[in-house]
């Protein structure tokens, strides 16, 4: 059976020489999945859940640099499931990793309370109000809010992570005050920040986030990070990310 289709890719993901199968005429995964799979801290035998996990590039990266116990990735759409479900294949980390398809909506039918020691995921992050929506649907679902809201994806982490159960998400700084308060209304203390600019001199365009279920209020910005050093030249952290 030939795991890749005659409209996708291989793209190699420069870690433990996994390979992603990806569709270029669809969404492909982006700079901000690669530093939230940097970001986030999974101690040895968790148990982790990826929402709207797109092509599965979290789950493989994770696997790759971490020593979770087992990943799951939960996506809406049948298609990008079935690739990311190929991808995993491809990589042979079955044993390792699972794709559901499935809506984050109806998570609390797909997974027990506090089964899951860490949540992480890179949402929509366009309410119905802003930015411009792409005419190709795939790409306004993993874009816009059309399909599940902030408040869904957190309520679904109370719901599944444990008393001290870590949560993380990479989203727009513009919305941070919504976010927090969004944490707070069900129990997710947010712990640890950082702000992502492409530029030393520009504003942040990404912030990614780390929230504690039941934790002590208590907060750490971290130092930016900064992703171009001069333009299209990444940054040395960035390079130390991709592992370059």
């Amino acid at each position: 059976m030939n795991l890749v289709h005659e409209d996708e890719r291989l793209d190699d993901l420069q870690c433990k020489g996994y390979q992603l199968i990806q569709k270029p005429e669809g969404f492909c995964f982006g700079v901000d999945a690669v530093l939230l799979s940097d970001f986030v801290k999974i101690k040895p035998g968790q148990n982790v859940l990826d929402l709207c996990t797109g092509s599965g590039v979290i789950p493989i990266l994770l696997a790759a640099k971490t020593s979770a116990g087992h990943l799951t990735g939960l996506e809406l759409q049948e298609d990008y499931a079935d690739m990311a479900t190929r991808s995993v294949r491809y990589n042979h980390l079955e044993d390792k990793i699972d794709i559901l398809c499935g809506d984050v909506k109806e998570g609390k039918k797909l997974f027990q309370p506090a089964s899951i020691q860490v949540e992480k995921v890179n949402p929509p992050n366009m309410t119905d109000n802003h930015g411009l929506k792409n005419v190709y649907e795939p790409k306004t679902i993993a874009r816009h809010e059309v399909a599940l809201s902030l408040e869904d994806v957190i309520s679904l982490a109370s719901y599944v992570l444990p008393e001290s159960g870590n949560f993380f998400m990479i989203h727009k700084p513009f919305r941070l005050a919504e976010i927090f308060c969004r944490m707070r209304e069900y129990h997710i203390e947010p712990k640890r920040m950082r702000l992502i600019h492409p530029y030393v001199d520009k504003e942040p365009t990404m912030v990614m986030i780390q929230g504690t279920k039941g934790g002590r209020q208590r907060i750490t910005v971290e130092a930016p990070l900064i992703v171009y050093s001069e333009p299209q030249v990444y940054s040395e952290e960035i390079h130390r990310i991709y592992g370059k």
